[in-house]
């Protein structure tokens, strides 16, 4: 297998999923900053034109980090970051969706939007208008879950899970452009500072 790479959240949170594993592979570095993801010869490989994408040894491509991260936990015959039990996986999947939508998405967006329009514009619709409603929903719900972690080690409570990597990629990534953390959203500072200090932030 290969993992197709570059800068950004969505690449980052395959790597420390990875790195949570111990699980290593050969890296494709692709340049998005120069826009070679939206070139022929890597739409071929993600028709998207989206990174990260993992190529399988006969050639199936997976894109999108869920789907990437859970067929690497299943390779590795299903560990507590998706979870051992049906209840485990039921509440990670729930709050992977919660934080993809409510949070990640619209931060994203917010920052394509305002900071990011040198980069994508071309590649995408902009709506620059929108982007401090985006970004003031994502800090809303983002508060809405730091009342839901007190007292929790993490998301799903004493047990680290892909939902935390995904959240953790793109709030490190997007607290440095734009959108840091509030300072009253004590309970998702220290959400961070535990999962910063895990070995995997670095990957």
């Amino acid at each position: 297998m290969k993992l197709y790479n570059s800068v950004g959240p969505n690449p980052k949170a395959v790597r420390m999923f990875m790195s949570e594993l111990g699980v290593s592979m050969d890296m494709v570095d692709v340049d998005i900053m120069a826009g070679e993801n939206r070139q022929s010869d890597y739409l071929k490989v993600n028709p998207a034109g989206q990174s990260p994408a993992l190529e399988l040894d006969d050639g199936t491509v997976i894109t999108e980090i869920t789907a990437i991260c859970e067929y690497l936990d299943d390779l590795q015959g299903s560990t507590s970051l998706i979870g051992t039990t049906p209840q485990q996986r039921a509440e990670t999947r729930m709050w992977a969706r919660r934080v993809d939508i409510a949070i990640m998405e619209p931060m994203a967006n917010g920052f394509r939007y305002a900071e990011g329009q040198d980069l994508f514009r071309g590649r995408m619709a902009l709506i620059p208008h929108a982007a401090d409603d985006l970004k003031a929903i994502a800090q809303e719900r983002l508060t809405w879950l730091d009342g839901l972690i007190e007292g929790k080690e993490y998301i799903c409570g004493s047990r680290f899970s892909m939902a935390d990597v995904m959240l953790f990629a793109f709030m490190e990534f997007f607290s440095q452009v734009g959108q840091p953390v509030r300072e009253e959203n004590s309970n998702i500072t220290a959400w961070m500072a535990r999962v910063q200090a895990r070995p995997s932030a670095a990957a």
